[in-house]
């Protein structure tokens, strides 16, 4: 039998609808967006623009605002750094969230070797970036804050709204890591005090390899390119369009707003569930589980097992992951859980399990199960090992 597959925040199974659509623009899709010369062009640009404008409407934006990247991670350099660099005659601080992705705490570190100071302000002990915090870290010279919409590893939601409005009456921009959270929270770009917001396709059902950023048009935000080209995406990002993924992210994210209330339904079901069947193993925790979260990640450890190890242990029988899937290699706790207050023996219990729309009941039965008996086994032998 397969291994269950429990690792949704690092990536989702594919929509049928969206490898669909996929396959109709390889097969039939041949021209190249920006060759508007002729048919075959103009109907490869007709696809795009008919995504951006769905893509748009998904998150309540104007298509123009619209510009398209290899993903969230893309994205987010582009928006950092392009805000960085523009803004850099202003000012040459930023804020960022501790517990952000990497893709935007490791962009602000290359910064710093430009001359930009960086200030990580700390999470709450229930994993929530709080607005009076970054308030307290804002300067005279502040151009930029950067905090994510909900956190990869545990789930928890910030209060965007809110922080955006600190950063607007300070006059810094706010830029958004939204890419676990468009198409499972109502995102409405226009209710929000951001000028920019990373989206990805592939954490919600779409292909790997496209994503999106928001750049606010009113009041206008100016952002220095990081790839120079043919004018693309009104000269923000240059490069030869992918037709058939940024079709795809379309069909994803469209697909996944108006079954929203379903998914979360769904994947808050089967979170209780996991609880439940979980419930008969001693000494274990959610993380930051006191804060608002998203219903299908959950971060948890249990006492005296290391998460590397129940992960490789669990490895045939349940897909999970210790943390980010875009930390490569890393064996150190995870960066989120330690900017929560945990020490490094603690953070390191940690595992993350992640389940979506096409998880089942039974499969949460089966994966609690397996957990269980290899908690249970790890920790017998550990008696055994000390008794001798």
């Amino acid at each position: 039998m397969a291994a269950i597959y429990l690792d949704y925040a690092a990536t989702t199974p594919v929509a049928p609808e969206v490898v669909e659509q996929l396959c109709d623009c390889l097969g039939h899709e041949p021209g190249n967006p920006a060759s508007s010369g002729h048919a075959y062009g103009r109907a490869a640009q007709a696809r795009v623009e008919d995504a951006r404008a769905d893509v748009a409407s998904v998150i309540n934006a104007d298509p123009r605002e619209i510009v398209f990247t290899s993903g969230a991670t893309e994205a987010n350099n582009l928006a950092i750094q392009g805000a960085a660099r523009f803004r850099a005659g202003q000012g040459r601080h930023i804020v960022v969230g501790a517990t952000e992705h990497m893709a935007v705490l490791e962009t602000v570190r290359a910064l710093e070797f430009s001359g930009f100071q960086v200030s990580q302000v700390a999470a709450a002990d229930d994993g929530r970036i709080l607005p009076e915090a970054v308030t307290a870290a804002l300067r005279a010279d502040t151009i930029l804050v950067a905090v994510m919409h909900a956190n990869n590893e545990t789930g928890v939601i910030n209060d965007i709204a809110a922080i955006g409005a600190c950063a607007r009456r300070h006059g810094a921009l706010m830029h958004v890591d939204a890419a676990q959270t468009v198409g499972k929270l109502a995102l409405d770009v226009q209710g929000l005090d951001a000028d920019l917001v990373a989206l990805s396709a592939h954490k919600n059902h779409g292909p790997k390899g496209v994503g999106a950023l928001w750049v606010r048009r009113r009041p206008r935000v100016r952002l220095t390119p990081l790839m120079y080209g043919g004018g693309h995406e009104r000269g923000l990002r240059a490069g030869t369009l992918a037709t058939h993924q940024i079709v795809g992210m379309a069909v994803a994210l469209a697909s996944a707003e108006q079954r929203r209330n379903a998914d979360w339904s769904h994947a808050e079901g089967l979170g209780e569930r996991l609880r439940e069947r979980l419930a008969a193993v001693a000494d274990w925790y959610e993380n930051a589980a006191a804060a608002p979260r998203l219903p299908g990640i959950r971060s948890i450890g249990f006492a005296g097992i290391d998460g590397v190890s129940l992960a490789t242990a669990l490895a045939d029988e349940v897909a999970l992951s210790t943390g980010s899937a875009c930390t490569t290699g890393s064996t150190e706790p995870s960066h989120v859980l330690r900017a929560m207050g945990q020490d490094a023996a603690t953070a390191a219990q940690a595992v993350r399990l992640s389940w979506g729309r096409y998880t089942t009941p039974e499969e949460i039965d089966r994966a609690a199960m397996a957990i269980a008996t290899v908690v249970n086994r790890m920790r017998a032998a550990e008696v055994n090992t000390t008794a001798s």
